[in-house]
């Protein structure tokens, strides 16, 4: 196979419909080279994977649009992927599904966001929508009750990948961050720093990772000869209303006289959490040191920056596309593993 490197754009007549042939002039190959690529099949015909990119970025350019219907038809496919996320207002959702969504793109596959807001009954709802919009494979941050519908995708052999967490009696590719050694990090460098009386702000959520992060305060305090004290781990309403998130945190701190750093579970409830220590008139980290799980521009600003265990978003979702992509055959050499658990990065400000 060969082709020009690197292509010059031509003029393109965008009064009529881009064609294949068309998008072939541009980058110097054969139209069946890029119809092998935009119908998803590049990797199975053996094109690379920078030509490939280079074929959906013109076709992208010239405005070339497939005919979904035909392109269905013939394929079997849709070149749509759903993408089932708990809040996609969330900072952590929301920068997973942008960088999926380019990851995607490279593949030529568009992408279709829900949101669940963690109602498993709005999860089902979602992904029987995705299914009879025949969209390819799926992408899911499941909430509980969504076991039945997962096992039916793949009782129909859909691929599916899971995100930011698993259903330990399910055989299903996951990626995530490992949480346990997350906590365990942030702990120990409170305790580094001399710090016994640490709280823990987590949700009344029956979910696996707030369960993994939940334990890593537990066993870490442990290990280092600390013992856990139950009232120090406050619990709030998973579906709470802000204020009283807020106010409950207040009273958590004032009732707990010599709390000296609190670890929140997750970036929102860290978020809540600076209110808080705002309100009480607090000084971080003199008064009250602070880290949260996961991170946000809020934390990097707010002065004096809070130290948090930062996810490593990217290589979360550009994991789940590919071992995605692996199900649909568009990926030359398979991941041996297909359930994934990436190590979170800690990062040092001045809360701590």
């Amino acid at each position: 196979m060969t082709f020009s490197a690197p292509f010059k754009t031509q003029p393109v007549d965008h009064m009529k419909r881009v064609s294949l042939k068309d998008i072939a002039k541009i980058v110097g190959v054969s139209p069946s080279t890029i119809s092998f690529v935009l119908n998803g099949k590049g990797a199975q015909m053996r094109i690379s994977e920078s030509l490939s990119a280079k074929i959906v970025s013109a076709a992208k350019k010239a405005g070339y649009i497939p005919n979904q219907v035909a392109v269905s038809l013939r394929t079997g496919q849709t070149k749509i992927l759903g993408l089932v996320v708990e809040d996609i207002s969330n900072n952590f959702f929301g920068t997973l599904a942008k960088i999926i969504e380019d990851e995607a793109e490279r593949f030529g596959y568009r992408v279709v966001y829900c949101s669940t807001e963690n109602d498993n009954r709005k999860g089902c709802e979602l992904i029987r929508m995705l299914s009879q919009r025949q969209v390819d494979g799926y992408l899911i941050t499941p909430t509980l009750g969504m076991e039945p519908d997962l096992m039916e995708l793949v009782s129909q052999k859909k691929p599916v990948v899971l995100m930011d967490r698993y259903f330990a009696d399910m055989d299903i590719p996951y990626v995530l961050v490992n949480n346990f050694s997350g906590v365990r990090e942030g702990l120990k460098h409170f305790i580094s720093k001399g710090y016994n009386r640490i709280g823990f702000v987590t949700v009344e959520i029956n979910l696996n990772q707030m369960k993994q992060r939940e334990n890593g305060y537990w066993k870490t305090l442990k290990e280092n000869n600390i013992i856990p004290e139950k009232k120090l781990i406050l619990r709030l309403k998973y579906n709470y209303q802000k204020e009283e998130a807020v106010n409950d945190i207040c009273s958590f701190i004032k009732k707990n006289q010599g709390l000296q750093a609190l670890f929140f579970a997750t970036n929102y409830l860290g978020i809540l959490g600076l209110e808080s220590i705002k309100k009480l008139g607090l000084t971080i980290p003199d008064d009250l040191a602070m880290m949260c799980f996961d991170d946000h521009d809020i934390f990097r600003l707010f002065p004096p920056g809070i130290s948090v265990i930062q996810q490593p978003v990217d290589e979360i979702a550009k994991t789940a596309v590919k071992l995605l992509m692996q199900q649909l055959g568009q990926v030359k050499n398979p991941s041996k593993s297909w359930q994934i658990e990436l190590p979170p990065k800690f990062i040092s400000r001045g809360s701590v």
